[in-house]
C-alpha cells in the first residue's frame, strides 16, 4: 500500500492490484514493424544550467536503446520523445544519432533518425531545403535510415501546397534510401498547424498523398501524429502500393496497428518507450493469430497512453521518462531543460497507478520506494 494524492488533493491509500507484469519471449515479432522513440538520459551532476548546458549521459541511453531492440523494437532516435526541439539541439542530436547508429550497426540491430532543420535559423525554403539536406546526408553518412520531421521552419515560410512540393522534392531526390515522413499534429507541437499547406487537415492530407506519390521511390512510409483513428485509416488506404503507414496514434495504436480487412498500420510510437515489454508480448500474440490476448495484453496500456499523452500533450516526455525511473532504467528523475517539473504530483500519481495496473511495475517494491521519494519532494511524508 501507498498513500497517493488525488486529482483533488486529497492523499488517499493505494493497494497495488496485482497485476503480473508480461515478459515477452526472446526473438522478436515480425508481422508488424514497431519503430520506439526513444527518450535521452541526463548526466544531473555534470549539468549546470539544464536549460542552456545540459549534458547528456550517454552509457545510461544507448543502454536504453539496447533494452528496446533486445525486445524487438527498432528504435527512432533523435525524434521529438528525446526532447528533439524542447532541450535537444543538433549539436547533441549530432552526437545522439551517431553513437546509437554505431551500436545498432554493431549489435545488427535497426535505427531510423530523425531529420530537421533545426541546426538554422532558416528564413527562407531555400535555407531551410538547405537545413534539411544537411541533416540527411549526416544521418545516411553515420548509415542509418532518415525520418524527415515536420519542419517549424518549413511551417512558417511555406505559403502553400506547392511550396511544400518544392522542399520534399528537393530533399527526398538527395537521399540515397527511401525515408519515412513525418506528420506531427498542432496537439504534439502548435508550431506545426496547417502543415502541407492545406486550410484543413482534408486539404493538408490531399497535398500530403501527392507529395508521397510524385516522389514514391523515395518514401518508406509515413508516420502521423494526429491522434485521430479515422483519418489516419482514410489515408492508410489511400497510400499508393509499398508505402508504409506508421502510426504514432498513441491514443489509438491497439486498433490501428491490429488493423482492419483492407490493411493495418506498422508503428513509430512514443509511448512504446514506456510499455515496451508489454507491447513487445502483444506484437508476438498478433504474430500466432491471438486477437484476444493481443487485446488482453495492450488494452489496459490505453488509459496509461492516453493519461501521459493527455493536453498539453507536447509535455508527455514527462511520463515517458518518470516510467523508466520508476523501472530502474535510470537512477534520477531529470530531464533536458528540467522538464521533469512539467506534470504535477497528481499527475505522476495516477500515472503510477495506471502502470501498476497494465503489469508495468515489474519491481514493485523498487517503484513504490522511487514514488515514494517523489512524493517526499512535494511534501507528502
Amino acid at each position: 500500500m501507498i498513500l497517493l494524492p488525488d486529482a483533488g488533493g486529497e492523499l488517499e491509500p493505494y493497494v497495488l492490484s496485482g497485476a503480473r507484469p508480461v515478459t515477452p519471449v526472446p526473438g522478436g515479432f515480425e508481422s508488424r514493424i514497431a519503430y520506439a522513440a526513444a527518450h535521452v538520459v541526463i548526466d544531473p551532476l555534470r549539468t549546470g544550467d539544464p536549460l542552456s548546458a545540459p549534458v547528456i549521459d550517454f552509457d545510461a541511453t544507448l543502454d536504453y536503446r539496447r533494452y528496446l531492440w533486445s525486445l524487438g523494437f527498432r528504435v527512432a532516435e533523435a525524434m521529438d520523445t528525446a526532447q528533439r526541439g524542447m532541450g535537444l539541439h543538433w549539436e547533441m542530436a549530432r552526437e545522439l544519432i551517431r553513437l546509437t547508429a554505431a551500436e545498432a550497426s554493431a549489435m545488427g540491430a535497426v535505427v531510423a533518425c530523425g531529420a530537421n532543420t533545426d541546426q538554422s535559423a532558416a528564413t527562407t525554403l531555400d535555407a531551410a531545403i538547405a537545413a534539411y539536406q544537411e541533416q540527411c546526408a549526416y544521418i545516411e553518412g553515420c548509415g542509418a535510415q532518415v525520418i524527415l520531421m515536420a519542419s517549424r521552419a518549413v511551417a512558417a515560410t511555406a505559403r502553400g501546397a506547392a511550396d511544400y512540393e518544392r522542399v520534399y522534392r528537393a530533399v527526398l531526390s538527395g537521399c540515397s534510401r527511401p525515408v519515412i515522413l513525418h506528420w506531427l499534429g498542432e496537439a504534439f507541437d502548435p508550431a506545426l498547424a496547417g502543415y502541407w499547406g492545406g486550410a484543413n487537415t482534408d486539404e493538408g492530407m490531399r497535398i500530403c498523398l501527392g507529395i508521397i506519390a510524385e516522389n514514391q521511390r523515395h518514401v518508406d512510409g509515413i508516420k502521423i501524429s494526429l491522434l485521430d483513428a479515422r483519418r489516419e485509416i482514410e489515408m492508410r488506404r489511400l497510400l499508393p502500393p509499398g508505402v508504409r503507414m506508421y502510426t504514432g496514434d498513441d491514443f489509438n495504436y491497439p486498433q490501428l496497428i491490429e488493423g482492419d480487412t483492407f490493411g493495418y498500420s506498422d508503428a513509430l510510437l512514443g509511448i512504446f518507450d514506456g510499455i515496451a515489454p508489454v507491447a513487445a508480448a502483444a506484437l508476438q500474440a498478433l504474430d500466432r493469430g491471438d486477437a484476444a490476448r493481443y487485446d488482453e495484453l495492450l488494452g489496459p496500456t490505453v488509459p496509461l497512453s492516453r493519461h501521459i499523452f493527455q493536453a498539453p500533450t507536447f509535455f508527455y516526455k514527462t511520463g515517458i521518462v518518470f516510467l523508466a525511473y520508476l523501472n530502474g532504467h535510470q537512477n534520477h528523475f531529470r530531464m533536458l531543460g528540467g522538464q521533469e517539473s512539467m506534470r504535477s504530483i497528481a499527475h505522476l500519481a495516477e500515472l503510477f497507478r495506471l502502470a501498476d495496473q497494465a503489469g508495468l511495475l515489474p519491481d514493485t517494491d523498487l517503484a513504490m520506494d522511487r514514488m515514494r521519494r517523489v512524493l517526499a519532494l512535494a511534501g507528502v511524508a
